[in-house]
C-alpha cells in the first residue's frame, strides 16, 4: 500500500501545558459525571498540535474491577466513518478510484433500474438515497443487534434487495449507515485486500498501532472495554452484547493514545503538508451538500467553525470536537450509556472557549409579516403540509397554539409579536401564519419554508373500508396488515406485536401507525394499491397491497346501506345488475334490476343529489363487445337515464366521481391493431376518463396510461 501519511509518532507525544486550560475544572466536570466504580469515560486534548490534556476515570471492566486507562480499547462506532472516508480519500489520491465514480462501477448488483448515478462521494456524505440499513431491519422486526454473527456480506445481500432509493442522489442528506459498509466493498474491489486486511496496514501507516476494525466479535481484544447500561436508572449495571461482524460504518476498536496520535496529525497537517489530512477536513469536491464531508460533520458547534463527529453502539459513545481556528481538539470516549460523549466534549469547551454569540438572520420577509386578530387564532387550526410532504398539525387548547409532527409529542408555540410564533424553549425558529392558507418556517440563517394548507379529512365508512388489506415488501420479505375492528377504528397488525396498532387517519392519501408515516398511492381508479412507509432514516419504502383490490360497491346509509352487484342467470348466458337497499343487519328492503338479455356488469355506485350513480359494463346494449354502462336512478331505484361510451372493442366502467359539470367517469379502453384478424392482432388496454353531464351526455374522453 502506497504511504501518503507519515506521522512522527514522537512529535509532541509528551503532554504539555496549554495556557488558559483550566484542568481541574475539567477533572471536577469529569468526577461529577462518573465514580471510579463505574464504567469508565476518557478524554483527551490537543491545542496548537500537542498533547494538553488526558484522564480517564472508571472501569473497563466491572466482573474483575479493572481500571481503564489511556490504552483501554473502546468502540467509537460512528466516530469511526471518517477513517473509512480516509481510505477512500486516500485511493482516489492514488487515482486509483474517483470521487465521481457510479457505485454500480464496482458493485454490478446494486440498484440495477436506478437510472441516475450513485456516486462513491454521495455515499461519503449521505446524499445517496441509499436506506439506513439497520433502520430497515427494524422494519423487518429483526434489530441487526439481534442478528448474531451479522456482517457486512448481509448488509449488502440486504440492499441487492432494494429496487429503489428512497431519493434522487445528491438532492437530500438523509444519514445512512448503509453507505459506509457500500464503501468497505468498494475499498475491497480496488485495492485486492480485505476490508479488514487493508484497514490495518492503514492505522499502521497513520502510527496508530492498537487500532483495529471488529472482525470477529467473539475474538479476544485485549484491553477491551466492555459496553454496560443501567437500564432501570438503579445501579444496577447489565453489558450489552455485541454479537455482530459488522465495521467500516462503525465499530472501530481504538485507544486513547491512538486517537490523540492522529489529533496531533491533523492538526499540523498544514505544517507536514500531509495532503491527504488537509483534505480529509473540507467539504467533499462537487458536493451538493457542505455540511458533512468525509466521515465528519461540518456544521458550527457553540457558534465556533468546528469539524465533528459522534458515534453511539449500544452502550458504547464517543465524540471528536475539532476546532480548526482555534486548532482546538477534544476527543471523548465511553463503556458507559449513562453518559454522552458529546456533552462532556461540550462541556469541556465551554471551559476553555470564550461564549460567542450567534449571528442569526432570517429571510427579508419575515419583517413584512401581517398582524392576525386574537378572534382569528382558531381560524390557525389546521393540517399544513412541508414542501418534503410532511404533515404537521396544528393544534390549540385553551389560548396557545401546539405543534405536532406524526405522534411526537406537541410543542408549545409562544407568540413574540403581531403574527410571530416560536418554539418554546427555542425562539431561533420563527413561524408566521395566514389565515386559511398557508403557514411560513424561518429557519436561522436559512430561506423561509411555505407549509400549505390541506382540509381537513373526515373519513367515512367506506374510506376507512378502502385501507383494508395486507400490505408487503418483497425488497425486506416483511408484511403488515390494516383491519377494520368492531368499533369502526383502522387498527394495524405488525410482524411481532401482540397488540394491535392504532391507525390514525390525517388525510385521504397520509395515515400514521406509531412512528410509520404512511403516504398511500392510489390507481388511477382512486383504489388503495401501494403505501410508502417512511420511519426514522428510511423514507418511502414501498409496501404492495396485496388484497384482491374491489371497486366500491356500496354506500353507507343513516339505517342500512345501498348496494350494486352482479348477478348472473340460472343457465349462465346473461347476467344483471342488481340494486338493493338494506338495513343495518343486511335483510333487504328493496330491491331494483337493471340490463339486457346479455352480460351486464356492476362495478361501483356512488350518491347524487337526486339518487345514485351505478357504473359498470354492458354486452346488452352499445356499440362495441363491452361498452362503458352509466345508470342514474332516484333515492328508490328508478331509472332516470342510463347511457354506454365506447367503441368496436371492450370498454370498461368502473369508478365515478362528481364534477362541476356532472360526472367524470373512469374506466377502461381497448385498441387492437386489426377488426378482423384475431389470431395475429395485438390489442392494448390504457385507463380511460369519460366526462359526462349531469344527464348523461358525454362531454370529453381521455385515454390516459396503459393499464399493466
Amino acid at each position: 500500500m502506497k504511504k501518503i501519511i507519515f506521522i512522527a509518532v514522537t512529535l509532541c507525544s509528551a503532554i504539555v501545558s496549554a495556557q488558559n486550560l483550566d484542568t481541574a475544572k475539567i477533572n471536577d466536570l469529569i468526577n461529577s459525571k462518573i465514580n471510579d466504580t463505574d464504567p469508565a469515560l476518557t478524554v483527551g486534548i490537543v491545542k496548537d498540535g500537542a498533547i494538553v490534556y488526558q484522564y480517564t476515570k472508571g472501569l473497563a471492566n466491572l466482573e474483575h474491577s479493572v481500571k481503564a486507562n489511556n490504552l483501554t480499547r473502546f468502540n467509537i462506532a460512528s466516530t469511526a466513518k471518517q477513517f473509512t472516508a480516509l481510505m477512500v480519500l486516500q485511493l482516489s489520491l492514488e487515482q486509483k478510484l474517483t470521487l465521481e465514480d457510479d457505485i454500480r462501477t464496482y458493485l454490478p448488483k446494486l440498484y440495477p433500474t436506478v437510472k441516475e448515478k450513485i456516486r462513491i462521494r454521495h455515499l461519503l456524505n449521505h446524499t445517496s438515497g441509499v436506506r439506513d440499513y439497520p433502520d430497515l431491519m427494524s422494519v423487518q422486526r429483526e434489530p441487526w443487534w439481534r442478528r448474531v454473527g451479522l456482517d457486512n456480506n448481509d448488509v449488502l445481500e440486504l440492499l441487492e434487495k432494494q429496487e429503489d432509493l428512497a431519493f434522487k442522489p445528491g438532492s437530500k442528506k438523509v444519514y445512512s449507515n448503509s453507505g459506509y459498509t457500500i464503501l468497505t466493498k468498494i475499498i475491497e474491489n480496488v485495492s485486492g485486500q480485505s476490508f479488514y486486511e487493508y484497514s490495518k496496514q492503514f492505522f499502521k501507516g497513520l502510527g496508530m498501532n492498537d487500532t483495529f476494525f471488529s472482525k470477529n466479535y467473539m475474538a479476544v481484544i485485549p484491553n477491551r472495554a466492555l459496553p454496560y447500561s443501567d437500564w432501570q436508572g438503579n445501579g444496577v449495571w447489565q453489558e450489552f452484547p455485541m454479537l455482530t461482524n459488522l465495521n467500516g460504518d462503525g465499530f472501530l476498536f481504538t485507544t486513547l493514545k491512538d486517537q490523540l496520535i492522529y489529533e496531533q496529525a491533523v492538526q499540523n497537517a498544514t505544517l507536514n503538508n500531509n495532503v491527504l489530512l488537509i483534505e480529509s477536513q473540507k467539504p467533499i469536491p462537487n458536493s451538493e451538500i457542505k455540511t458533512y464531508g468525509f466521515g465528519l460533520e461540518l456544521e458550527n458547534r457553540l457558534n465556533y467553525k468546528a469539524v465533528h463527529h459522534s458515534g453511539g453502539t449500544g452502550s458504547y459513545n464517543s465524540q471528536v470536537v475539532r476546532y480548526p481556528n482555534e486548532k482546538l481538539t477534544i476527543y471523548v470516549m465511553s463503556n458507559n450509556s449513562t453518559i454522552w460523549s458529546g456533552y462532556i466534549a461540550d462541556a469541556i469547551a465551554n471551559t476553555i472557549l470564550p461564549k460567542q454569540k450567534q449571528n442569526i438572520t432570517y429571510d427579508d420577509s419575515i419583517n413584512t409579516i401581517a398582524t392576525i386578530e386574537k378572534s382569528d387564532l382558531n381560524r390557525l387550526v389546521g393540517q399544513y403540509r412541508s414542501p418534503e410532504g410532511v404533515i404537521i398539525r396544528i393544534e390549540q387548547k385553551e389560548n396557545t397554539l401546539y405543534w405536532k409532527m406524526d405522534n411526537n409529542n406537541p410543542i408549545a408555540l409562544q407568540l413574540e409579536k403581531g403574527n410571530l410564533y416560536s418554539y418554546a424553549g427555542n425562539t431561533s425558529t420563527k413561524i408566521s401564519f395566514e389565515v386559511n392558507k398557508n403557514m411560513t418556517v424561518y429557519w436561522p440563517n436559512a430561506t423561509k419554508f411555505i407549509y400549505k394548507k390541506i382540509p381537513l379529512f373526515k373519513p367515512t365508512i367506506t374510506d376507512l373500508e378502502a385501507f383494508i388489506g395486507e400490505y408487503y415488501s418483497e425488497e425486506l420479505d416483511v408484511a403488515f396488515n390494516i383491519i377494520l375492528n368492531e368499533d369502526d377504528k383502522l387498527m394495524a397488525k405488525m410482524k411481532k406485536r401482540k397488540q394491535l396498532q392504532a391507525v390514525e387517519v390525517i388525510n385521504k392519501n397520509d395515515l400514521l401507525i406509531s412512528h410509520y408515516r404512511i403516504q398511500v398511492e392510489r390507481d388511477a381508479f382512486n383504489r388503495v394499491m401501494s403505501v410508502l412507509v417512511t420511519t426514522n432514516r428510511v423514507l418511502n419504502m414501498k409496501f404492495i397491497k396485496k388484497t384482491n383490490l374491489q371497486f366500491q360497491p356500496k354506500i353507507p346509509t343513516d339505517n342500512g346501506s345501498i348496494n350494486v352487484t352482479t348477478i348472473g342467470s340460472r343457465d349462465g348466458n346473461s347476467s344483471q345488475i342488481l340494486l338493493t337497499k338494506n338495513y343495518s343487519n343486511g335483510n333487504e328492503i328493496w330491491s331494483k334490476q337493471f340490463g339486457g338479455k346479455s352480460y351486464d356488469k356492476a362495478s361501483s355506485i356512488i350518491a347524487t343529489d337526486e339518487g345514485y350513480l351505478l357504473i359498470g359494463s354492458t354486452s346488452s346494449y352499445g356499440k362495441g363487445n363491452y361498452d362503458m354502462f352509466v345508470i342514474k336512478t332516484d333515492k328508490k331505484g328508478k331509472t332516470i337515464w342510463q347511457n354506454t361510451y365506447g367503441n368496436f372493442y371492450n370498454d370498461y366502467g368502473y369508478a365515478a366521481e362528481i364534477t362541476d359539470t356532472g360526472y367524470l367517469i373512469k374506466g377502461a379502453t381497448q385498441d387492437c391493431s386489426s377488426n378482423t384478424d384475431v389470431f395475429n392482432r395485438t390489442c392494448k388496454t390504457n385507463v380511460w376518463y369519460v366526462s359526462i353531464d349531469k344527464n348523461g351526455k358525454e362531454l370529453s374522453n381521455t385515454v390516459l396510461e396503459e393499464i399493466k
